[in-house]
């Protein structure tokens, strides 16, 4: 508007009328609808300051000065995407991550972007019903199922109507900073969990107001100021991938705490079982301090190195109100420790009643151990020293049997935590190399305490015998099938949507980010991840 007079291709000027106006604004949507950035040139004369108190050099004087100008023509620039944010784009959607694109950038040149990254694929069922944004401004129509709205069309709308519009909106251009501070407003009234991108002076309250604000690298120091984090390389993919390592950590963090507590348990079901059934103990303070301090440390900090589960990036992301420990998991802890204590015990009770280089004595015989006497076990054929420990005591083997396979059980239940839902047929053993070693580890030392003569006497164990480590793997190995079990229970409960991480609703917490093709922007995942969308 600011423009009286056109410039021509031979060089000379004339005046422009409505339909060079026409035609020009039809040009700059052509341009922009390529993923374009669109500037008009135009040239004027400086003002001369000996005749007008008008400066140049004063900001306050540009819109007197920039009068009367000729247009000359237009540039169109592409700043293209990076090769790998299409592909970041769909992890996200797999992820339940909504990518929400707001823009200083005009609504062509936004949607052609954003159609050419993913973040604009077509709509699925549930998007296609509701919203249908019945503003038009400006000349400016909705044709995108309120998926795309210019700010003008924004600030329009009502309180009621823009906190509508936001749950289907994908692109937001032409904006002003109090619209995305205000997206983020709404965002957040409705439970979600925002993350914001930004690099200017402008985005700052929009930074402070989210609930992780994600500052450019490049960006201004008040961005960054403004922010929780910065992200250095000013790429998308970065933060795409940060998710998926946090949500890697956060399943690593649980496996650490349910290989612990579940073997935790298992010990303490053991003394239980033993005191309940009334045999003698199977275990002594001394074996159980080794076996916590020592045997559990090892695997139990070499779950830490898990590789991430294959579909990780497909889980919808958790509620904020869902703790590490929920009802099902404590179940399953419950469960595998149940069965690591039993099998302790009947490991024990095994040796005494069945094991042929055992004493073969009766259930009864030895749940009355306390009134053995000498006689009485001699006419029986055995002696009351299989009930005693020390020098002269024989219940060294019974014990480092039941000791042997809390170990073992206790290795075999570190496999079982490589994944809280895939079997070991999808994620073998091998696949974390660290915990591998941590079990090799584990069993030398526990051969150590074994078959070193001083160390056995310290722990009161006995070297075993082929037929016993037989019968030691036996009663162990079957926690693996008991925890497959689980899992594919587990996955099916998943798939059903009966357990909590299948309960999540397609968008639930969003983070909003700065644009992939110019300042200002927003972007949105679910509940607990958030990500970033400048210069992608």
């Amino acid at each position: 508007h600011r423009c009286t007079r056109v410039r021509l291709n031979s060089g000379g000027t004339t005046a422009i009328t409505q339909a060079f106006r026409e035609a020009f604004l039809c040009k700059v949507t052509q341009l922009g609808s390529q993923g374009l950035r669109v500037l008009a040139l135009a040239q004027g004369e400086a003002p001369d300051t000996t005749q007008t108190a008008l400066d140049i050099r004063n900001a306050m004087h540009y819109e007197a000065i920039e009068q009367q100008l000729t247009f000359v023509g237009l540039v169109g620039m592409r700043d293209p995407p990076r090769p790998e944010v299409r592909n970041a784009i769909s992890d996200c959607q797999r992820a339940g991550i909504r990518v929400l694109v707001i823009t200083g950038d005009s609504k062509e040149t936004a949607e052609a972007m954003c159609h050419e990254i993913g973040v604009l694929d077509e709509m699925d069922s549930a998007q296609r019903v509701a919203y249908k944004a019945p503003h038009t401004t400006n000349g400016q129509v909705d044709t995108l199922g309120g998926r795309s709205l210019t700010g003008a069309m924004w600030a329009s709308m009502s309180d009621d109507e823009q906190a509508e519009a936001v749950r289907h909106l994908k692109v937001l251009s032409r904006v002003e900073p109090s619209h995305k501070l205000s997206v983020v407003r709404y965002l957040r009234k409705q439970g979600e969990v925002v993350a914001m991108t930004g690099d200017g002076v402008n985005d700052a309250p929009a930074l402070k107001q989210a609930d992780i604000g994600i500052a450019m690298g490049s960006g201004t120091a008040v961005a960054r100021e403004a922010s929780d984090m910065v992200l250095v390389d000013d790429n998308f993919h970065t933060i795409v991938s940060a998710v998926r390592q946090g949500r890697a950590i956060f399943a690593n963090t649980k496996q650490f705490i349910r290989y612990l507590i579940s073997s935790n348990i298992g010990e303490v079901a053991c003394i239980f079982f033993s005191a309940m059934v009334g045999t003698p103990e199977a275990l002594i303070p001394a074996q159980l301090l080794w076996v916590n301090f020592v045997t559990d440390g090892l695997p139990a900090t070499a779950l830490s190195f898990n590789v991430p589960d294959s579909d990780v990036m497909r889980r919808k992301p958790r509620s904020r109100r869902e703790g590490i420990v929920d009802t099902w998991m404590a179940f399953r802890y419950a469960i595998v420790g149940l069965y690591v204590g039993l099998a302790v015990v009947l490991g024990f009770v095994w040796w005494y009643l069945y094991f042929e280089g055992g004493p073969k004595i009766t259930f009864k015989q030895l749940v009355s151990f306390e009134s053995c006497t000498e006689e009485a076990a001699k006419a029986a054929g055995y002696t009351c020293n299989i009930f005693k420990r020390g020098p002269d005591g024989l219940m060294q083997a019974p014990s480092t049997v039941a000791l042997s396979i809390l170990v073992t059980i206790e290795m075999f239940n570190a496999l079982n935590s490589l994944s809280e839902n895939e079997s070991l047929l999808t994620v073998p053993p091998w696949s974390n190399p660290w915990l591998l070693a941590a079990i090799a580890l584990s069993f030398v030392l526990h051969f150590a305490i074994l078959y070193v003569p001083w160390l056995a006497s310290i722990f009161s164990v006995a070297p075993l015998s082929f037929d016993e480590w037989l019968a030691v793997v036996w009663f162990s190995a079957f926690v693996i099938v008991i925890d497959e079990f689980v899992k594919f229970f587990s996955r099916r409960l998943l798939a059903r949507g009966l357990l909590e991480g299948g309960r999540r609703k397609q968008y639930g917490a969003r983070s909003i980010s700065r644009s992939p093709f110019g300042p200002g922007g927003f972007l949105t995942p679910q509940d607990d991840e958030l990500v970033n969308f400048k210069h992608v």
